[in-house]
């Protein structure tokens, strides 16, 4: 079976494919000029790196993998100097979700009607804004794992980080997101 040999079509790819790239990486930064940012620089450096395309890909997977690797160096940039002692805390003791509570961080007790409105817009209002509140790093990784469903092992292999740290990240992101639902939305 002979497989098609793909070609780059620059002029076109801020039509075909910059929404989608717009999109997919908005939804792992949440900044919209950082995401229309990284965009540009994909394809700035696909027309650097086109030499290197061996039509083995579309340019839509082409272009997102430059993408993903844009995104990686974003966020070691931005969290090169902060947090370097968090990245080897070891939370969990065994298994991708085993692990215990903090004792300060114990939940509260949410009133029984929560789950009769998790499905209200204006919770969803609150959820959305309580993620916004969070570090850039917490919010792509839960975002990422949460609610993209994204497989950890791939989330680590694409961040470049342990298991044990993204555990770590996403309980305390759930953490400051109780915290935030709990202040804006049931003790209201």
């Amino acid at each position: 079976m002979a497989s098609t040999k793909h070609n780059l079509q620059p002029e076109k790819w801020v039509d075909l494919h910059g929404d989608y790239l717009f999109h997919y990486t908005h939804s792992r930064i949440s900044d919209r000029e950082m995401a229309k940012d990284l965009v540009q620089e994909t394809f700035f450096s696909a027309l650097q790196a086109a030499s290197n395309f061996q039509g083995k890909s579309n340019e839509r997977t082409w272009l997102t993998a430059i993408l993903k690797r844009k995104i990686i160096d974003y966020y070691r940039k931005i969290n090169s100097k902060k947090g370097k002692a968090e990245v080897y805390m070891s939370f969990y003791e065994e298994g991708d979700k085993k692990g215990k509570w903090i004792e300060e961080c114990v939940p509260q007790n949410w009133r029984n009607e929560a789950d009769s409105t998790i499905e209200n817009d204006e919770l969803r209002k609150i959820i959305d804004l309580c993620i916004d509140y969070l570090p850039d790093r917490y919010a792509i990784i839960f975002k990422m794992r949460t609610l993209q469903n994204i497989q950890t092992d791939e989330i680590c292999k694409e961040l470049e980080i342990s298991t044990s740290n993204l555990w770590v990240i996403i309980h305390r992101a759930r953490m400051q997101l109780r915290q935030c639902l709990e202040e804006n939305w049931f003790n209201k």
